[in-house]
């Protein structure tokens, strides 16, 4: 049942971009289908086919309305309407640290060594609503608890579980396999994430390549909601070449990260991408993105699976821990290394930030 929601203000959508990129061609997950055991079978075969092959995919029919999520744009909107200092007051303690939950404030990184320019992203991370997480808010935020937890648990049920069921039965392993370690009920680093990229100048524009430098994400699913202004890009896993990911109307854009990654030994590839400079008829807006991202429990061991027949019969049964022979990190102690280097001020296109070593037995490399 929909709780009671207060009164927002509109959330228009700019135009799309009328210029001809070099999209990607990336399959869609109907849960139409999800519904029968022909359907089920039919979408797993389409979502391992995906995150093996480019890694992102779309998804439609999840039940989830458009004004739910429009309403979710609008409270994004109105958050960074707010003055800094209201928002800094939101700033966890522990950033450098890697702690997310709460406002990550623009200007940490510098993105032009030359011009000394930084950069102009700004984050706010609603975690679990769960007891294992304090919930402290401005107030435009906190009046709109309800429909904020009621809209993250949504995207549990409706998306997140039967994309976890649809892994489970392509890689022929019980149906509730990785629903099991990824409740809403235990604690986890999940969270929502309202993501803010103010524009640059024309001239700002010129002197970069792209506005955040490819990377991949630390969890299992990533959730982006439709937005229209172009700058996502995505290497596919099959020519290294990078593509744009055209935004589509109803959908998620959904990509695979790197506990699942670990978890099926390099089986299911955890998607480079980056944010790049939007086509020159949409850099005069601001580019607001609606996220969720979601991780394993806290306490699951990120060790390869070891009752897949896939894994087994494809021949992936260690990932890069288990090769190395070092210690293979809990969901917990693999988010907190990999979020303190990602906090990490300064100039990120050094070569020491690029090739750091996150825990031993894995380090980053450059994505471009």
């Amino acid at each position: 049942m929909p709780v009671p929601v207060p009164q927002l203000g509109s959330f228009d959508y700019v135009p799309e971009t009328k210029e001809n990129l070099d999209w990607a061609d990336l399959v869609t997950v109907d849960l139409s289908l999800y519904s029968t055991p022909e359907g089920k079978k039919q979408l797993a075969q389409t979502l391992i086919n995906a995150i093996r092959n480019e890694g992102f995919l779309y998804v439609k029919n999840f039940n989830i309305s458009q004004g739910r999520v429009n309403r979710q744009f609008a409270l994004g909107k109105q958050f960074y309407e707010l003055p800094l200092e209201e928002k800094e007051k939101y700033t966890p303690e522990g950033l450098d640290q890697g702690k997310f939950n709460g406002y990550i404030p623009a200007g940490r990184r510098i993105i032009n060594l030359e011009t000394g320019l930084r950069d102009k992203t700004e984050m706010y991370n609603i975690p679990k609503f769960t007891s294992d997480f304090p919930h402290i808010h401005p107030e435009l935020i906190r009046k709109n608890l309800p429909e904020i937890e009621e809209f993250a648990r949504a995207l549990h049920t409706e998306v997140l579980d039967p994309l976890f069921v649809l892994l489970a039965i392509a890689l022929e392993l019980p149906e509730d396999y990785f629903t099991k370690i990824h409740q809403y009920s235990e604690k986890s680093e999940d969270h929502l994430r309202y993501m803010k990229y103010s524009k640059y100048s024309l001239e700002e524009n010129k002197s970069l390549d792209n506005w955040g430098y490819g990377h991949t994400d630390l969890g299992s699913f990533t959730l982006l909601f439709h937005q229209p202004v172009a700058a996502l890009q995505i290497r596919s896993h099959l020519d290294n070449e990078w593509k744009w990911v055209k935004p589509q109307d109803a959908t998620l854009t959904v990509n695979a990260c790197d506990a699942l990654q670990f978890l099926t030994a390099g089986y299911v590839k955890s998607t480079i991408h980056r944010v790049t400079v939007p086509p020159l008829d949409q850099q005069h807006v601001d580019r607001l993105g609606l996220l969720y991202f979601s991780r394993p429990h806290n306490d699951v061991t990120l060790g390869t699976i070891k009752d897949s027949p896939v894994l087994k019969r494809e021949g992936f049964t260690k990932n890069e821990f288990e090769i190395s022979e070092n210690p293979v990190p809990t969901m917990e102690e693999w988010t907190f290394a990999k979020q303190k280097w990602q906090r990490t001020k300064g100039y990120h296109g050094d070569a020491k930030y690029r090739n750091a070593v996150i825990l031993p037995g894995f380090a980053e490399k450059p994505y471009v």
